[in-house]
């Protein structure tokens, strides 16, 4: 049961992450590093200065990925699960946010150096996110990129209601009973973000950074059977 529920609790922690940031940062994405591309070039088109934090979430989200990759090449060749290690990593990135963003902003300028670092550690952290759910959650749904999730879950209900083959009904049903949850525990993300952050401005980041912490109390003992969670991608 803890294994099931880490995936849930990752995409409410990537959807109220990934909020705060546009709402607090100026429209900074920390998980769907794509939208800072598009942000950049519309800014680029309608004439306006060119926010660097929107330039710097790509690289850094890059680099994040490959030293995260490094990391858990490392642990697992003592035999180790590399998930402990890599939620650990994603709470000490969430908590530098916090930390920076409580202490140091909130910020009218975007550009601000210490504005600039705070959005870096929420892109590292959710860099982090990303990278786990390929190595160490391999079979199940991603955590912090809906599109993919909607896509599949749309196709399987699509497969539910008017397959043929029971075989490929059943593996629909699958997929999912386990794709909704973190679809929906993104949305709740996003929806409590949003409202924490009305409410308490960026110490709303206080939410996703106490939800990377349980979700390392959930990992711990929980490694080996986190990667194996009933989930077959197509």
């Amino acid at each position: 049961m803890k294994a099931r529920s880490l995936p849930f609790v990752l995409s409410v922690i990537a959807g109220a992450t990934d909020t705060v940031g546009v709402l607090g940062l100026d429209g900074l994405f920390t998980a769907h590093i794509t939208g800072n591309l598009v942000l950049l070039a519309a800014r680029i088109v309608a004439g306006h200065p060119a926010t660097v934090a929107y330039i710097l979430s790509v690289p850094v989200f890059m680099l994040v990925l490959l030293a995260a990759g490094l990391v858990a090449r490392v642990v697992e060749r003592t035999g180790r699960s590399s998930l402990q290690p890599l939620l650990l990593l994603q709470f000490l990135a969430l908590t530098a946010f916090l930390s920076l963003s409580v202490t140091a902003g909130p910020w009218r300028d975007p550009d601000a150096v210490f504005a600039i670092i705070a959005g870096m550690c929420g892109v590292a952290a959710m860099a982090v996110q990303n990278a786990l759910a390929q190595i160490a959650l391999r079979n199940t749904p991603t955590t912090a990129v809906m599109t993919t999730n909607v896509t599949r879950l749309m196709l399987d209900f699509a497969a539910i209601l008017v397959g043929h083959e029971a075989a490929d009904i059943a593996k629909a049903k699958e997929r999912a009973l386990n794709t909704l949850p973190v679809v929906i525990g993104f949305a709740v993300g996003c929806a409590l973000g949003a409202a924490a952050e009305a409410d308490i401005g960026l110490w709303s980041l206080m939410l996703p950074t106490a939800l990377a912490l349980f979700a390392c109390v959930i990992a711990t003992g929980q490694g080996t059977d986190v990667r194996h969670v009933a989930y077959r991608r197509p």
